[in-house]
């Protein structure tokens, strides 16, 4: 494509790939790439040769782990393709991919068929109301089986999964397709080159190839009224009607097209392509953007016209050596050029887009203006990150944020060298700015940090990271659990603190009662002193030595929790008496109560879901139980079993690295937090046993 060429919102394509890890969208978009001029060779996964995987952490695992930006001319249109990770652990990815995409890819091998990242990806396809092709990849492996997996996904999916499309072939022999819209052969040379050769359909595959159209207009006239009404009278559509209506069907998520390719050899992606130029909506034919007026919160729709004002979406952040900070961008609205000043809509801030790139992997080339509907990058922006909008200063809106999910996996992290804390915490807040699916969290309850995220490799990158760009180690450990101390009785007792060393003494009387709340119910403090036996002035301080010594914990130093206590009774004396003495007094007297209340410990009990393959739901279970895990329940989406679950966190340390082992990595969980549960007796002991030990070597 020419250098800097601009391109009307009209001319532009946004195709987000997706699906499973291992699908092909890498190789996909390197065909498309390659096919298109973009690029002078076909690079390779396996020899690291690829535009989009060009980290060393993506060269040396083999998979992406970064959404790679690239872009290409095809036919006079831009495309611009988002390839995002397949791998769960970078789930963040394909979200922020496909919040700004216009088309969506998914992508299913035709061995596998549908897994649990692609049923994933589809629900995100659902959330963002994007038009979805669906691509069924690898139909030259030799164990392909493409009519049961066409099948999968209609069944799975959508009943308007439609083909455009079918193999002649399938296996080592795969090399040509039959199109359903131009009813003729495809015929793809195995040089990789890309380009077909057009030919009349075979006698043989004639009668397939017509039934499948006749479906394929019937599926089309069913979409819309005036055309259903147009082909019931006619008995069939005409060549404008067809394609406007398919154009329409598929724009509106009433049809999903099907599509067969070998990425790897090249053969089927142009036609998945020229699909998208002549069909996928451009980001002028999309239903405009509703955006949110920060002044009223109202939606205001934001068509993709040039010709208005500027806003722009900040959608996804990376860090690159000897560049800084890069910011990824969909512009929704307007036209930027290098040198504009625009207002950051979350913070007030003013930002100049000093230098806009395109992006095709690690290669930038500088472009003087974007239009509406384009993507692309700019650097160096002083306090903008992802989820920002960008806009002048008399337009007060704001794209909505990309609802990340949330953590699955917690470590606590130790700085390996004593004076380095501010660096590392420097360091992972930029990389949380990146990356907003990794979540630091500083708990002074515990003094520990946690790091949180999608999955151990996850946090392996992440902590590579910190060490490569800042020059800091840290250890990963198991997280400490945030346990709390309740009681199970009631108790009453006196507590009195009596000091006298010459001068002036100290005394403090107070009788007390403890007794048990309801779960979550936290602390309620009582004032039930009659007669003035203690001084109004001194039970402030009593509340108050009650709730320190309720944060430092009785039993294992965790707080405690769901206690009423009420001051009841207690003495004073005129000049020895003071805030002090009835706050020690008070502190005295809870420590004792609560020992003899039949003291316990509760642990915070998580909901887990847990999607996997019907052919691992027992072992799935057993684990469960093995962790004193309680099943509350099961459903289930076509093979995908949903187990729901309560289980104790200290028993889900690193589980999404453990159900990934047990099911080959096709089991993924979610967890959240649910509520505190007794502790069980003899766990409860050691718990105990090791905070007394703790409590001594600090003595």
């Amino acid at each position: 494509m020419a250098k800097g060429k601009v391109y009307e919102p009209a001319r532009v394509r946004n195709i987000a790939l997706t699906g499973h890890g291992g699908s092909g969208k890498t190789s996909f978009a390197e065909a498309a790439l390659f096919s298109s001029g973009a690029t002078n060779r076909l690079g390779k996964i396996e020899e690291g040769s690829t535009l989009s995987d060009y980290h060393p952490d993506e060269i040396e695992r083999q998979i992406s782990i970064n959404s790679s930006m690239l872009y290409t001319d095809w036919n006079n249109t831009k495309i611009n393709i988002l390839d995002t990770p397949g791998y769960p652990d970078f789930v963040g990815e394909v979200k922020s991919g496909l919040s700004i995409a216009d088309n969506a890819l998914l992508f299913l091998k035709a061995a596998e068929g549908i897994e649990v990242g692609t049923e994933i990806d589809w629900k995100f396809t659902n959330e963002y109301n994007i038009p979805t092709i669906i691509v069924i990849n690898k139909v030259d492996n030799e164990h392909a089986k493409i009519d049961e997996v066409f099948q999968e996904a209609r069944d799975r999916f959508s009943v308007d999964v439609t083909q455009l499309q079918f193999p002649v072939s399938q296996g080592h022999t795969f090399d040509s397709v039959v199109d359903l819209l131009k009813m003729k052969l495809l015929k793809y040379q195995k040089d990789g080159s890309g380009k077909p050769s057009v030919e009349d359909i075979p006698q043989e595959l004639q009668e397939k190839a017509n039934k499948l159209r006749t479906e394929l207009i019937e599926k089309i006239a069913e979409s819309d009224e005036a055309l259903l009404d147009k082909f019931l009278e006619a008995g069939e559509l005409t060549d404008d009607d067809f394609i406007a209506g398919l154009k329409k069907a598929y724009g509106e998520r009433k049809i999903f097209p099907v599509f067969y390719t070998s990425s790897v050899h090249n053969v089927g992606v142009s036609a998945v392509i020229d699909f998208l130029i002549e069909i996928g909506p451009s980001p002028v034919e999309r239903v405009p953007l509703k955006v949110q007026h920060t002044d009223n919160n109202q939606d205001i729709e934001l068509p993709a016209d040039a010709s208005k004002e500027p806003v722009l979406f900040i959608f996804k952040t990376i860090s690159e050596a000897h560049v800084g900070e890069l910011s990824f961008f969909r512009l929704y609205s307007g036209t930027i050029h290098s040198g504009m000043d625009l207002v950051n809509q979350s913070n007030g801030t003013t930002e100049r887009l000093s230098q806009i790139y395109l992006l095709n992997g690690k290669n930038r080339s500088e472009v003087a203006e974007l239009k509406a509907g384009d993507i692309g990058a700019v650097v160096k922006l002083k306090n903008t990150h992802t989820n920002d909008t960008l806009a002048p200063k008399g337009l007060p809106v704001k794209v909505r944020k990309i609802e990340f999910p949330e953590p699955i996996i917690s470590v606590a992290l130790l700085p390996r060298n004593k004076g380095e804390e501010e660096k590392i915490g420097s360091g992972l807040q930029t990389l949380h700015a990146e990356d907003p699916t990794f979540v630091v969290h500083f708990d002074p309850e515990l003094s520990q940090t946690t790091i949180s995220g999608q999955g151990e490799l996850h946090l392996d990158i992440i902590v590579k990271r910190l060490k490569e760009r800042y020059g800091v180690e840290v250890d990963l450990d198991k997280p400490r659990i945030p346990f709390r101390e309740t009681i199970k009785k009631t108790a009453r007792v006196q507590g009195k603190y009596k000091k006298q060393s010459g001068g002036r003494g100290q005394y403090g009387d107070v009788w007390l009662q403890i007794e048990p709340m309801q779960r979550g119910e936290e602390f309620e403090f009582v004032d039930a002193i009659v007669g003035g036996v203690v001084p109004g002035k001194y039970i402030p301080a009593v509340e108050k030595g009650i709730r320190e010594t309720m944060k430092h914990g009785v039993l294992a130093r965790y707080p405690v929790v769901d206690i009423r206590a009420t001051l009841d009774d207690g003495s004073y004396h005129p000049v020895d008496s003071s805030e002090m003495a009835f706050k020690v007094a008070a502190s005295m007297a809870f420590k004792k109560a609560f020992i003899e209340a039949n003291p316990v410990l509760l642990e915070p009990i998580y909901n887990i879901e847990v999607r996997v393959p019907e052919d691992f739901m027992g072992d799935v279970m057993g684990d469960i139980s093995s962790r004193r895990g309680k099943i509350q329940g099961m459903d289930s989406e076509g093979p995908i079993q949903i187990v729901k679950a309560k289980v104790p966190l200290a028993e889900l340390h690193k589980y999404s690295t453990a159900l990934r082992s047990m099911t080959g990595g096709r089991g993924l969980h979610k967890q959240n937090f649910s509520h505190y549960e007794e502790v069980p007796y003899e766990i409860s002991e050691k718990i105990i046993e090791e905070a007394k030990r703790e409590r001594e070597e600090e003595e």
